[in-house]
């Protein structure tokens, strides 16, 4: 990873490790991701609609019951691991 903000996507994956395995709640990650301003000002803007949108609706979903909420965590998570993967590419090529 080549450009400084790289670095910081470390701690969002950490993060979304943590919630996937039950380790931390949702607003734990999503105050991971929203304080790491630098990585999104080295994304194209794109990026930050994106995460924003995902974590608003990891939020929305967390205060309904699985069955009565239109979002799937898992998928929401799989997204948000496959924006990882992305933004690391990104700012790789950068």
């Amino acid at each position: 990873m080549s450009h400084p903000a790289a670095q910081q996507l470390a701690p969002m994956r950490e993060a979304l490790t943590a919630l996937c395995e039950q380790r931390a709640s949702i607003a734990t990650l999503c105050a991971t991701w929203r304080a790491r301003d630098n990585v999104m000002q080295a994304l194209p803007p794109r990026y930050q609609q994106v995460a924003e949108d995902l974590l608003g609706r990891l939020e929305a979903g967390s205060l309904f019951t699985e069955e009565s909420c239109s979002f799937s965590q898992k998928d929401l998570t799989d997204s948000l691991a496959t924006w990882l993967d992305k933004a690391e590419q990104t700012l790789s090529a950068s």
